[in-house]
């Protein structure tokens, strides 16, 4: 498949992708419709899925709104749960690890090498925890977030 035409998409998927999987709480970045993704497979937790909502063309720029999924596979104890706040579950450690991994691909774009290479977050991330969201007993984060690129076709 030809990388001409929109690189814009091609560099922001692939950077992002490359980001996430330098951390060592994701084996797998998917891209695309998240029901196409075999999330039977246990092996590819932890699970990033990116997720482009839309593009924008700004002056000398693209505005990239994308989502990514941050997940992992919920382990439930058989033991007696003994303390109801953390319940017999991963659930807090899955949170808490997920979350981390978005914060360091934000610090990254926000002022890391991504930034310095012109990949740069703009404004304020949101992030939304979400539990048993598919086939799979998951737990995760969902981050909104934008990213301007170069726009690197110029009309001289």
């Amino acid at each position: 498949m030809s990388q001409q035409g929109v690189r814009g998409f091609y560099q922001i998927t692939q950077k992002i992708k490359d980001q996430l999987l330098l951390d060592e709480n994701v084996n797998t970045v998917t891209t695309g419709d998240i029901t196409d993704v075999d999330l039977s497979k246990q092996t590819i937790f932890p699970l990033s899925h990116l997720i482009i909502n839309n593009a924008t063309q700004e002056d000398g720029v693209w505005r990239f709104n994308m989502s990514i999924l941050a997940m992992d596979i919920v382990d439930v104890s058989k033991d007696p749960t003994t303390d109801i706040f953390v319940g017999n579950n991963n659930e807090q450690d899955i949170l808490n690890t997920q979350l981390a991994v978005l914060n360091k691909l934000f610090q990254v774009l926000r002022g890391g090498t991504l930034h310095f290479d012109l990949y740069q977050i703009d404004g304020n991330p949101s992030c939304e925890p979400f539990y048993d969201r598919f086939e799979n007993q998951v737990a995760g984060w969902a981050a909104s977030f934008d990213v301007l690129i170069a726009n690197d076709i110029l009309i001289c």
